[in-house]
């Protein structure tokens, strides 16, 4: 009798498993963007009206949130020496 093939049923299971998913989307308030940049609020809202900060995203008549994402890059192009 020839001898079965063995399974590594964990070398099977990871070749199925998925790559890492990146971690959801956040949104932030005012108060966490101003302490992220550095900026007060007028001129975050100045910067904006300019097209030279991100734009905020209305949830409601007195909710105002940014993309985290979209912060982490405006300050990375900052310190790349960006405007």
């Amino acid at each position: 009798m020839k001898p079965q093939p063995q399974h590594n049923d964990d070398r099977s299971r990871e070749s199925n498993a998925l790559p890492p998913s990146p971690p959801p989307a956040r949104l932030l308030r005012l108060p966490e963007v101003i302490d992220r940049v550095g900026l007060r609020r007028s001129a975050i809202y100045q910067r904006m009206s300019e097209g030279r900060f991100p734009k905020s995203r209305s949830l409601g008549p007195k909710c105002a949130v940014w993309v985290e994402a979209e912060i982490d890059q405006w300050i990375s192009e900052i310190a790349k020496g960006g405007s």
